[in-house]
């Protein structure tokens, strides 16, 4: 299997979902499918690649790192890794 490269992937395409300008609700859906992501492959960030990747593009750093932190506390506002 090749190793993807960040320069061989397209930027995001616009989700219809989202028209406006603002995307923060865009990215914290985008942050959540891939919480998903690792949820539905046992943890496992290598097959979530896309998804981690797609959500960089749109969130701010600050946010993810925020929320990655609040998930680590168990106290992020989201989905949960460990959900039932």
């Amino acid at each position: 299997m090749s190793t993807l490269e960040v320069t061989d992937l397209p930027v995001p395409a616009k989700d219809e979902r989202f028209p406006s300008v603002n995307q923060a609700l865009n990215c914290w859906n985008k942050y959540n499918e891939w919480v998903l992501c690792l949820k539905k492959n046992e943890k496992d960030e290598s097959k979530c690649f896309l998804p981690r990747f797609n959500m960089r593009e749109l969130c701010p750093t600050e946010w993810v790192e925020k929320w990655d932190a609040d998930r680590g506390e168990g106290k992020f506002a989201g989905l949960q890794e460990d959900d039932a």
